[in-house]
């Protein structure tokens, strides 16, 4: 448990000092402090993968990947058709609150208000 706790302060330190190297060193290149932080970041993801609760969370990914092989995927076919019918369904209510709100603006400002 204290180990575990170890490794995540670890890995969190160095985030923080890539991140720090990365503001230390202005006049550097761009490239090279991102590359830096970028280095520090997969450093950190070795380190805190290494303890109890990384390895859960390297489990449940693995495990989520087995699933979404497992999903049938909708042919292009299908994914135009259905594509189509959120247009169509999109442009069908849209013209149907228009005219809602057509039809009360002119029964409160004609009508009731007498504005028309």
């Amino acid at each position: 448990m204290l180990v575990d706790r170890l490794k995540l302060v670890a890995s969190a330190a160095v985030v923080i000092a890539a991140v720090g190297v990365f503001y230390w060193l202005p006049d550097a290149s761009t490239l090279i402090r991102a590359l830096i932080v970028v280095a520090g970041v997969i450093i950190a993801a070795g380190i805190a993968l290494t303890s109890e609760g990384g390895k859960s969370v390297w489990q449940f990914a693995l495990a989520t990947r087995g699933e979404v092989r497992k999903v049938v995927w909708p042919t292009r076919r299908e994914t135009i058709q259905s594509t189509l019918i959120v247009i169509v369904m999109v442009l069908v209510v849209g013209i149907y609150l228009w005219l809602l709100d057509a039809f009360s603006f002119w029964a409160i400002y004609d009508l009731a208000l007498g504005l028309g």
